[in-house]
């Protein structure tokens, strides 16, 4: 019986594949690579010129027009003139008493009511999808239409507020046309309005908090202040740190919510603010080097403030 001979190119009975050249695979995987790159540069490129134009160049601009002065098309350089009228201006510390008063107030109201409603929501077992967009409803209202809103409330003569108070046989209050009470209410209102994107940030923190520090806590007889103490509040202590420093920066430049409610000044210009102030050299005095002037001010305090802010966080890790 005549022998059977296997072919070179089967192992036990299988055939082997035909190899590519290994320069081809290299190539094609190089291309890809490049291509890829190309991709990820390009959108990157991208984002960081959309930073440059719309962050660092208004920066940078600012920053040279706070020591130039434009009359009749002409544009020369003043030094420290600017920066000198707008800190001998006659309002300059009241709008910074004002700005300090209003981030005092947001930080008393604001910072800690979207803490305990976000406390509230992770303790809920039920409907809290619903809670969570009913309380992220009102950052999607329009700032105007949420500014609008409030100031139709406040109203002295037909108001919700002051009919709630009626209603209570409480005493009423002017809200917005008195000295006293104008700024608080203009914080309540943005309070209102911005609280929904942070309670869904703290409510996120809070629920990667372990389930079992809370069981420890209850076996040792802990209550719920002396959880929330010792357990919620070091466990959530980097993003209150964040928040904190986000809303300190956010709130020393409010504009909306005060020009829109109040008009910018407010009863015996109770409610100026630097940025209203900012507006006003701009705008109204036609001035953009005492308001870059003055912006630039603003911007300094808040570095300054932020650079310290860091240092004291950096130390207490």
């Amino acid at each position: 019986m005549a022998a059977t001979t296997v072919p070179e190119n089967t192992t036990q009975g299988h055939a082997r594949r035909p190899t590519r050249p290994a320069g081809r695979t290299a190539g094609t995987g190089t291309r890809r690579k490049v291509k890829n790159n190309l991709q990820a540069h390009g959108f990157l490129i991208g984002a960081v010129l959309c930073f440059l134009m719309f962050s660092w160049y208004p920066m940078v601009r600012e920053f040279i027009m706070s020591f130039q002065q434009k009359k009749r098309g002409v544009t020369s350089w003043v030094g420290f003139k600017n920066l000198d009228r707008v800190y001998h201006d006659p309002y300059f510390w009241t709008a910074w008493k004002n700005t300090a008063q209003f981030t005092l107030y947001a930080l008393v109201i604001g910072f800690a009511v979207p803490f305990v409603v976000a406390i509230v929501l992770n303790e809920l077992r039920h409907a809290q999808a619903y809670l969570r967009v009913l309380v992220y409803l009102p950052v999607m209202l329009p700032p105007v239409a949420g500014v609008l809103l409030f100031k139709y409330f406040y109203n002295p003569d037909y108001g919700l507020f002051n009919h709630v108070l009626k209603s209570l046989h409480l005493p009423t209050s002017q809200w917005l046309d008195s000295s006293h009470t104008a700024m608080i209410s203009v914080v309540i209102a943005a309070t209102w309005m911005n609280m929904g994107s942070a309670t869904l940030i703290y409510l996120a923190a809070l629920q990667n908090i372990p389930g079992e520090l809370y069981e420890a806590a209850d076996l040792d007889g802990a209550g719920l202040w002396s959880k929330i103490w010792h357990v919620t509040i070091p466990q959530t202590r980097l993003v209150l740190s964040m928040m904190l420093l986000l809303q300190i920066v956010a709130t020393m430049q409010e504009f909306t919510n005060v020009y829109l409610l109040t008009g910018g000044n407010g009863p015996q210009n109770s409610t100026m603010t630097v940025v209203y102030m900012v507006y006003q050299y701009a705008f109204s005095y036609n001035n953009f080097g005492s308001a870059a002037a003055l912006g630039l001010f603003l911007l300094l305090v808040l570095a300054a403030f932020s650079g310290v802010y860091a240092r004291l966080s950096r130390n207490s890790d």
